[in-house]
């Protein structure tokens, strides 16, 4: 839910499904929690069970307030969804809203000691196992009545059951306004953990196009928590599936999307997506034409107009995953279940817990296939596989190069190779490849995209990308290179140290390049790249 007041800080961020009594796959790695909001109860079980186990903890919609603060149970509360989730070794923890109401909010802290034993005996009675406090837009002088209202929920809710909060992104520190309402060292004494919605960095009704969750902001919102004395066992990681959208004309400013929307609406209307390595958030751009039909979603309105919206994809979603493990913290949760895009839980345990590709956990060039993640130069063949020693194809090269160089947001004409059809998957970028004078095609016009790209082709197109020529040489730069077309740039490359033999010292110059050397190749370079 959530906001992010920006106007304080501008200008300072410079497979199978679970069957009935099985557990979860989470159970035995990283925590993972995620909301529910949006769907009947009738469908929740489902929406679950598409996560295929990765979940230790639902958060359904199932307590409000009343005007007075007192507890409100939902029509949503289901004796047999919290049942259905027991037997999947789930558990059912409720989480407790405002909807970022600021009188109903105070009226709840004011009423803390009743709605406190209100919140202990609904949580007996219905089998629930905790609460989960999501009470935002208080201020500071709110703070102690919040820290208060968790101490005495931890102190009438059994030991073995949850306490929990949602608390606001303080990446910089505040200690007035929404950021003021959280202490979260006193909070994370009386809880079991807090969740971090580590997301709005821009938001509903900010005119200014951005990230929802940049690497920058959220790493920042974790350290806060840790400098704060919040054990990182206590610490989780709230992740968006959701992104805002603005329209070119200024009508439009920040309105909520669910990600699985956004490659829909690209698709629709010819736009595309791209991701951007320096925030590691992706970000879809597209027009609506006056001719095309406009697209309503969830009341917003996607008539005659250009858009951007900023989201999360599958490789920035993969980022924020990775910094659990950086920052050892507890695990994740995220805002909400049904936003997700197609295939997301294909690969999230997996992540969560630091076992990224199924194919290169003990791979010589792990830790290069690693680095180029973390630029987003390099993706997987698939959410699970690398496949480091599948060779290298002409298009795949030309797609690496393109976002190592930082060409993405350009344009180019098309490059004319008549084996480049328009609907390839590497057409933009081939076309900005061409553009930049580093890939061409054969006599016939051809650029045969999906041919392995030799290692002689790869060290040619790096040496003229690097600008290198080769020093006067006394010897062969390999046994095996003597002479050729490649040869002054196989030398140079050489002279550089950034090409090695193998065992037996030679280059092989005709055999493909594998993706795990392209990784290595591109991890060695990458300095002189920004250069």
């Amino acid at each position: 839910m959530r906001k992010w007041t920006k106007q304080m800080v501008s200008g300072l961020l410079t497979a199978a499904l679970l069957l009935p009594g099985t557990s979860g796959l989470a159970a035995d790695g990283k925590f993972n929690m995620s909301y529910l909001y949006f769907g009947s109860t009738s469908t929740y079980v489902e929406t679950v069970d598409s996560t295929k186990g990765a979940l230790n903890v639902v958060s359904p919609d199932f307590f409000n307030l009343n005007a007075d603060g007192s507890l409100k149970l939902t029509s949503k509360l289901s004796a047999s969804f919290v049942s259905a989730m027991h037997q999947r070794g789930i558990k059912v923890v409720p989480f407790l809203t405002n909807h970022w109401g600021q009188e109903l909010g105070r009226n709840a802290l004011k009423n803390r000691e009743q709605l406190s034993t209100q919140i202990a005996d609904a949580i007996a009675k219905y089998d629930l196992d905790g609460v989960n406090i999501d009470i935002e837009n208080m201020t500071e002088t709110d703070r102690a009545a919040y820290t208060d209202l968790v101490r005495l929920l931890n102190a009438k809710i059994p030991a073995h059951k949850e306490v929990s909060v949602a608390v606001a992104p303080n990446p910089f520190g505040f200690n007035l306004g929404w950021q003021g309402s959280y202490d979260y060292k006193k909070l994370s004494e009386y809880s079991d953990y807090l969740m971090i919605m580590a997301y709005d960095e821009n938001y509903a009704g900010d005119r200014t196009p951005g990230p929802v969750a940049s690497d920058l902001f959220v790493k920042r919102s974790i350290q806060y928590a840790l400098n704060q004395g919040v054990p990182k066992e206590k610490t989780v990681l709230g992740i968006p599936f959701f992104g805002r959208a603005w329209s070119a004309d200024g009508t439009m400013n920040g309105a909520g999307i669910s990600n699985w929307r956004v490659p829909e609406l690209v698709q629709k209307y010819g736009g595309r997506i791209v991701y951007d390595a320096a925030t590691k958030s992706a970000k879809a751009t597209f027009t609506v034409d006056a001719s095309d039909p406009a697209t309503t979603i969830g009341g917003t309105v996607f008539d005659a107009g250009t858009y951007t919206i900023w989201y999360e994809n599958e490789a920035s979603i993969k980022e924020k995953l990775r910094l659990v493990g950086m920052y050892d913290i507890k695990g994740t949760g995220s805002w909400s279940l049904t936003q997700e895009e197609p295939g997301t839980w294909e690969y999230y345990s997996r992540w969560l817990n630091g076992r990224y590709f199924t194919d290169t956990e003990r791979h010589w060039a792990k830790d290069d296939i690693l680095a180029m993640l973390d630029k987003g130069w390099m993706v997987g063949t698939s959410p699970l596989i690398f496949s480091p020693d599948q060779p290298l194809t002409r298009a795949q090269a030309a797609v690496i190069l393109v976002k190592a160089l930082g060409l993405e947001e350009q344009t180019a004409p098309s490059a004319g190779f008549y084996d480049v059809k328009p609907g390839h998957w590497a057409k933009r970028h081939i076309d900005l490849a061409k553009q930049a004078g580093f890939i061409s095609g054969d006599e016939y016009k051809n650029f045969n995209p999906d041919d392995k790209i030799a290692r002689e082709e790869m060290a040619a197109m790096l040496a003229r990308i690097l600008n290198l020529q080769p020093e006067p040489v006394t010897e062969h730069p390999f046994p095996d290179v003597t002479g050729g077309w490649s040869y002054d740039a196989v030398t140079a490359m050489k002279q550089q140290g950034i090409l090695t033999g193998n065992e037996w010292g030679l280059f092989m110059p005709h055999d493909g390049t594998s993706r795990g050397e392209m990784a290595s190749l591109m991890n060695r370079i990458q300095d002189q790249l920004s250069q």
